[in-house]
């Protein structure tokens, strides 16, 4: 069982940066064995991949936050960032981070790929 707790949510002016943090814990086969992914959806939209962080520490994003926004994880804080710069105002969302895996039952770390944990999501608001 994984469990990811989202946090530093809240509002930021267009052209500005946020980095939100996730708290992820899981006991029985290590952090470090799963594929983690942070979504968003606007109002009205469906939601949608911002980028991934495999296992291996490969990384994918949607060409939507290509170049601005960055995923990453400190190992010994086991904690997950979204680091978004550049923002706009089609960057508000709800942001949610997910996990996938363990990597033994559970192959590949897309996008597009199925997640089964889910945090309970934090609120970005980008004011134009």
């Amino acid at each position: 069982q994984v469990q990811l707790v989202e946090s530093g949510g809240g509002w930021v002016q267009a052209g500005g940066s946020l980095k939100l943090p996730c708290a992820v814990s899981e006991y029985r086969y290590g952090v470090s064995n799963y594929c983690l992914a942070w979504f968003r959806q606007a109002p009205g939209k469906e939601r949608e991949g911002a980028a991934t962080l495999d296992s291996d520490g490969s990384t994918r994003y949607a060409d939507s936050v290509k170049g601005r926004f960055t995923i990453s994880k400190d190992n010994a804080k086991n904690t997950l960032y979204l680091d978004m710069n550049s923002l706009e105002s089609g960057d508000t969302a709800m942001y949610y981070c997910a996990a996938r895996g363990p990597k033994w039952y559970v192959r590949g770390c897309a996008l597009a790929d199925e997640y089964n944990y889910w945090g309970r999501g934090i609120q970005v608001t980008v004011s134009s």
